[in-house]
C-alpha cells in the first residue's frame, strides 16, 4: 500500500499555500507582477522553512502556460509537471553530491541552449555552499553573464560560506524560522484535513520539537500518528518526544518558589522512576522561567494559548523579578555543565541547591527559606555570636551614620552594585537628606554615566541596604566633591607618596646610590598590598 508522507503530501504549491515568510512572498509577489524578475536568487535558511518549496514555486510562476504570474493555474502541462518533478527545464541539483568543478561545468554547458518547452530554463542548486572552490567559479562566470531565458535558484542554510562574488550577483532572501503558533496551526488544518483526532496541546509540543521547521514538524506529526495508533495525544506526545510531563517540572517549580530546599529535592526524586534527561528537565524549567517573565515584565502578555497559564500567573506573583532572572541563568548554565558532574542526576541536584543558595539579595541580606530565617533569628535571640555586637533598638541612628558626608565612601562599598553602576554611585557625594528623599551631588565630569536606569538601580541598592524606601534627588556640580572615587584617589596618592619615601630612605637603595650612582626613578615606584 502507497502513503505519501504528511510533508510531501501538504506541500505548498502556490505562494498563498506557503505558512509565514510573508517578508520573501511579498517581494517576489511584486516582482513578477511588475516583470523585474532578476535572473539570480539566493534563498538562506535553516533546515524545513520552505526554500526549496519557495524556488519550485517561483520556477511554476515563470513557466505557467498562463504568462509570467504570481498566481499560477496548477493545472497547465508545466504546472502539473513541476509538481509531479518532470519539468525537464527546471534542472534541480544537490551540490552535497555534485560539488567536483567538472559535474558543474558539465551542467554549465547546457546553459546556452533554449528551454526545450518551458519560457525559462530554471537551475535550482539546493545547498549550494558545498560547491568546490572551482565549481563556484564556473557558476560565477555564467552569472555574470547569463543568457536572458536562464534564471538561477540557489538555496543554502550557510550563506557565510559562499563567495561574496556569488553572493553579489544574487538576490538574496532570507527565510525565518516558523514560530510554534504557525506550526502547531497548520498541523491543526492538515489532521482537520485528513480527519485525524487530535488534542491541541500534543500540536504544541510537536511544533516546540520541530525548532522552527515545518518540514521537521510534519514528520514528527507523521511518527506520532503512528505511534499513537491513528490518534494524536499529548501523553503520546510526551512518551514518543521523551519528554517530562510538564506537571512535575510544575512541583519543582513551585517549591523553588517557596524556597523549600526539602519538596525540591523530593520534587528531583519522584523524577527519577522516569529516567528523565535531566538536561530536558532544566530546558523546560527554563522555558517555564522565560514565560514567568514576560509575565512580570509586559502586564498584559497573553497566556491564553499556553497549557499552564494558571502557573505561570502563580509563580510570577510569588517570585521576584531578580529569582526569575537568577533561576533562569543557572539553569540553562548548569544545563551547560551537565556532562562536567560525577553523574547527571547529581549535577540536576546541584543546580537546583545553587538556585536556593544564591537567591539575589533582599533588604540587605541574602535570601533564605522561611524556616532557615526562623531558626536563625531564634538562635540570635538567645545566644548572638561571641564578640558580636548587641544590636540596637532603634537602627535609625546607625542609618544616620552612613548617611552622612563621612560615611557615605563606606555606604556605597557595601551596597551590591557593580559595572555602571557602581562607578556612577563612586562618582556621587552626599549632599544630605529629607525624609526618605536623598540628595547626592554628581561630579560633573562623569555626567553621561546618570541615566534613570542608573539612578533606579542605585536607589534600589540604597532601599535595600538601609531597610527602607529611598528617593534620590541628584544634583550636577561643578568642582571637587568629596565623592569615594576622589576618597579612592588620595588614598591612592597617600600610598604612592608614603611608598616613593620608604623606598628613597631604603639603606640598600641609598647604597646603590652611593657606589654605583644608580639613579631612582619614582614615577615607575607602585605601592604593594593594596
Amino acid at each position: 500500500m502507497s502513503y505519501t508522507a504528511l510533508a510531501r503530501k501538504w506541500r505548498p504549491k502556490r505562494f498563498t499555500e506557503m505558512v509565514g515568510q510573508q517578508h520573501v512572498l511579498q517581494a517576489l509577489t511584486n516582482a513578477l507582477a511588475e516583470g523585474r524578475v532578476h535572473h539570480a536568487f539566493l534563498f538562506t535558511g535553516t533546515r524545513g522553512v520552505g526554500k526549496t518549496t519557495v524556488a519550485r514555486i517561483l520556477a511554476k510562476c515563470l513557466n505557467c502556460e498562463s504568462g509570467v504570474t504570481a498566481e499560477p493555474c496548477g493545472v497547465c502541462t508545466a504546472c502539473r509537471a513541476i509538481d509531479e518533478g518532470r519539468f525537464m527545464d527546471l534542472i534541480e541539483v544537490d551540490a552535497a553530491s555534485r560539488a567536483k568543478v567538472d559535474e558543474t561545468r558539465e551542467l554549465l554547458e547546457n546553459v546556452q541552449y533554449a528551454p526545450s518547452g518551458g519560457r525559462y530554463k530554471v537551475y535550482l542548486i539546493d545547498e549550494v555552499h558545498m560547491l568546490s572552490q572551482h565549481s563556484f567559479n564556473a557558476l560565477l562566470k555564467t552569472l555574470e553573464e547569463p543568457p536572458p531565458h536562464v534564471k538561477f535558484l540557489l538555496a543554502t542554510t550557510d550563506p557565510h560560506k559562499l563567495p561574496v562574488t556569488v553572493l553579489s550577483r544574487c538576490l538574496q532572501f532570507s527565510l525565518k524560522r516558523l514560530p510554534v503558533t504557525q506550526i502547531a496551526a497548520r498541523m491543526a488544518e492538515i489532521l482537520g484535513a485528513e480527519a485525524v483526532a487530535f488534542e491541541a496541546p500534543a500540536l504544541t509540543l510537536l511544533a516546540h520539537a520541530a525548532d522552527g521547521s515545518m518540514r521537521d514538524g510534519l514528520s514528527l506529526l507523521d511518527q506520532l500518528i503512528a505511534f499513537g495508533g491513528g490518534s494524536v495525544s499529548v501523553a503520546a506526545a510526551r512518551e514518543m518526544l521523551g519528554s517530562i510531563d510538564r506537571e512535575r517540572v510544575s512541583v519543582i517549580a513551585e517549591a523553588l518558589a517557596a524556597g523549600d530546599a526539602g519538596r525540591v529535592i523530593a520534587a528531583a526524586r519522584a523524577l527519577e522512576e522516569w529516567a528523565p534527561d535531566y538536561g530536558a528537565v532544566l530546558d523546560s524549567l527554563a522555558g517555564l522561567l522565560v514565560q514567568v517573565a514576560l509575565r512580570q515584565a509586559v502586564p498584559d502578555y497573553d497566556l491564553s494559548e499556553l497549557p499552564d497559564a494558571a502557573l505561570i500567573e502563580r509563580l510570577a506573583a510569588a517570585v521576584a523579578a531578580d529569582d526569575v532572572q537568577l533561576y533562569y541563568q543557572m539553569a540553562i548554565i548548569g544545563r551547560r555543565d551537565l556532562p562536567l558532574a560525577p553523574d547527571p542526576r547529581t549535577g540536576f541536584d546541584m543546580v537546583l541547591l545553587r538556585m536556593l543558595a544564591f537567591r539575589l539579595p533582599t533588604g540587605g541580606a541574602l535570601a533564605r527559606p522561611a524556616a532557615q530565617v526562623a531558626q536563625g533569628a531564634r538562635a540570635a535571640a538567645v545566644s548572638p555570636p561571641r564578640g558580636a555586637a548587641v544590636p540596637t533598638r532603634d537602627a535609625a541612628p546607625a542609618r544616620d551614620s552612613m548617611l552622612s558626608a563621612a560615611g557615605w565612601p563606606q555606604l556605597v562599598a557595601s551596597l551590591d552594585l557593580s559595572g555602571l553602576t557602581r562607578q556612577f554611585a563612586a562618582h556621587c557625594a552626599f549632599l544630605g537628606r529629607q525624609g526618605n528623599l536623598v540628595r547626592l551631588g554628581l561630579d560633573a565630569r562623569h555626567a553621561t554615566m546618570r541615566t534613570p536606569t542608573q539612578e533606579d538601580r542605585l536607589a534600589k541598592a540604597l532601599s535595600r541596604q538601609l531597610g527602607e524606601t529611598v528617593r534620590l534627588e541628584i544634583e550636577v556640580v561643578d568642582g571637587a566633591l568629596p565623592t569615594p572615587a576622589a576618597h579612592r584617589e588620595r588614598e591612592s596618592a597617600a600610598d604612592l607618596e608614603a611608598a616613593r619615601a620608604t623606598l628613597a630612605g631604603d639603606p640598600a637603595v641609598r647604597a646603590l646610590q652611593e657606589k654605583f650612582g644608580a639613579t631612582l626613578h619614582p614615577e615607575t615606584v607602585r605601592p604593594t598590598g593594596k
